[in-house]
């Protein structure tokens, strides 16, 4: 005898269910292109195609207006790394900028966070009065602390008779450096200080006080419990910070615009001239993409390292 073939409500439902899936699977696509289709439109027309382009006219020697683009191939790359000693002199001070600024800010920014951290009364005040600098647009900022250092210190120092106020801060070439130092710690600190807050109050408390129990003392404390836990933390603000001080534009031009005698020119502005007072864009936009993979190569091999750091604590 053959089988029956079953044909009540049982068969129906399993006949169904393919269909049901394939609609599930189609609405759920629907879903995830409606969220994320716009963003990852608006990444490839803003960050991708730009980049794309970019890349392409450092073959060229287009000056940025003319209708016609002629091909150089690596011409451009050759005059870089054989003609141009200015813009090599401007990568020399954009790397010891880089250097002093990750390191000031970090310890500016740890501090706060330790600081802030403790059982103060104001500490929500004084998160507001760190965090402040940060909100402020760099040239803004730039041209107030231009005006602090040659009109508000040169007043101090008539007055009080401190050398320290008396030095030419933005007509030296070493006081100047100092100078955007200083002003690049003092806006980013806060934002880092936000960021070491969140990881130190993730630290639990019990460990610590366990180990109090046990006679660390502070500094014991800070370094072989404090901060081996917050390192994640660690590696995000060096990774900022690096990426930050390396594409430094605003703070700089409005404080020395690169003076005196181009002794203070970020990388930045080195490219931002090339490309558009020289008109020559083509050379300019192949600065962008050997400083496009510096950057890269730095914060790489700085994430890498922390990360290690990480699993080893």
């Amino acid at each position: 005898m053959e089988p029956k073939i079953q044909t009540g409500p049982v068969s129906r439902e399993l006949q169904m269910k393919p269909v049901t899936k394939k609609k599930f699977k189609y609405k759920s696509l629907l879903t995830y292109a409606a969220f994320v289709g716009p963003a990852l439109l608006f990444f490839l027309v803003i960050q991708i195609l730009p980049f794309l382009m970019g890349v392409y006219y450092s073959f060229t020697s287009w000056n940025g207006v003319s209708s016609v683009v002629e091909w150089v191939g690596l011409d451009n790359y050759k005059k870089i790394f054989t003609d141009d000693k200015t813009f090599f002199n401007s990568f020399m001070f954009t790397t010891k900028f880089m250097f002093a600024a990750v390191i000031i800010s970090n310890l500016i920014g740890f501090g706060f966070a330790l600081l802030l951290n403790a059982a103060l009364k104001t500490r929500n005040i004084l998160r507001t009065v760190f965090f402040i600098p940060n909100v402020i647009g760099g040239l803004l900022l730039g041209f107030i602390w231009q005006f602090i250092f040659v009109k508000g210190f040169a007043s101090l120092g008539n007055m009080t008779d401190i050398g320290f106020f008396k030095m030419p801060w933005l007509g030296d070439e070493k006081t100047a450096f100092w100078g955007i130092v200083i002003v690049f710690a003092w806006q980013i600190s806060g934002y880092m200080m936000v960021i070491y807050v969140a990881a130190l109050q993730g630290v639990d408390n019990s460990l610590l006080e366990a180990a109090k129990i046990d006679g660390a003392s502070n500094w014991t404390l800070l370094t072989k419990i404090i901060i081996p836990l917050i390192l994640p933390a660690f590696t995000i603000c060096f990774f900022l910070t690096i990426s930050m001080a390396f594409k430094i534009f605003d703070l700089n031009i409005s404080l020395t615009g690169g003076g005196p005698f181009n002794s203070t020119q970020s990388v930045a502005i080195n490219i931002y001239q090339e490309a558009f007072q020289n008109n020559r864009y083509g050379l300019g936009t192949a600065k962008s993409i050997l400083f496009f993979v510096v950057v890269a190569v730095f914060t790489t091999v700085q994430v890498m390292a922390t990360k290690k750091k990480e699993v080893e604590a």
